[in-house]
Order: C-alpha cells, then sequence, then structure tokens
C-alpha cells in the first residue's frame, strides 16, 4: 500500500491527508521515502509514528527531511517532541486524522476505542515530530523538543 500511495504522489495525484516524506539514511545517506498524514495542532504541524520506523531512526539522525504533496516539495526541519509534553499533541491525531486511527491500532499501538485518551496514553510507544520550515536552507544538528 505504501508503494501504491508513494507513486500517486510521485504522479502529481495527492488525496485524503497523504504527503510523503523523504529522510536521508543513516548509512547511504539517499532519501527514503514513506506516506504520512501531517496534522495541525495550536497553528504547528506534526507527524505522528511507529517509534520504531526507519524513517523515524533515520529523521532523528538527520533531523530533516522533504515534505511533498502531489508536485509539491518543502524542505523542513523535523523536530522531535516528546512525552510528557507529545501527549498533549497525540490525543489530537484520532480527531484530525481519524482514518489514521486504525493504523495504530492494527500495530497494537493504540489500545481500542482508540480515541484522544487512548492516544495519549501511548505517547511513549509513538515518534511525534514537529514540522518546521528551514529558513537558512540548513537543517542543521537533530533537534528535539521537550
Amino acid at each position: 500500500m505504501n508503494q501504491v500511495m508513494t507513486a500517486l504522489q510521485r504522479m502529481g495525484i495527492a488525496f485524503f491527508s497523504f504527503h510523503l516524506i523523504s529522510v536521508p539514511g543513516r548509512r547511504s545517506g539517499l532519501l527514503r521515502t514513506t506516506p504520512v498524514s501531517p496534522f495541525s495542532v495550536d497553528g504547528q504541524r506534526y507527524i505522528l509514528s511507529f517509534g520504531q520506523t526507519q524513517w523515524v531512526k533515520n529523521a532523528r539522525e538527520s533531523g530533516w527531511g522533504i515534505l511533498a504533496r502531489g508536485r509539491r516539495r518543502w524542505k523542513v526541519a523535523l523536530v522531535e517532541v516528546r512525552t510528557p509534553e507529545s501527549a498533549v499533541i497525540v490525543r489530537e491525531f484520532p480527531l484530525k486524522i481519524p482514518a489514521g486511527v486504525q493504523f495504530f491500532v492494527r500495530l497494537g499501538l493504540v489500545e481500542k476505542p482508540a480515541g484522544p485518551e487512548q492516544f495519549a496514553a501511548a505517547a511513549e510507544r509513538l515518534a511525534l515530530f514537529r514540522i518546521d520550515p528551514i529558513q537558512d536552507g540548513q537543517p542543521g544538528a537533530v533537534q528535539q523538543a521537550g
């Protein structure tokens, strides 16, 4: 499914909340791409994922990526937000991206009914990144909040 979504996005077909995040590999430095669903809380954009995926490990190492939707691309800083601060933001995910909830339930990361309280309780098992625009063209060192 990830490959299908990635191919459609690269052809310029954007649908639902899907974007692509491309992050340099830890060893190769080559950009690795995966679909994500950014969401906004209090004017800030975030990406939520399972904490042990390869793209998350790569984002923690590099601190930056390229966010794309259809044919539009933005170079962004990826600033990890950790618990306890992340729990307040993570609880908004099921309200903002209800179609993405089942992904976390199927992986056993969030318990049913998978509402805001269950997402907040699962915050330690999830990876949350704030998406910041890169002002000077340089991502700099890995940044972490919290």
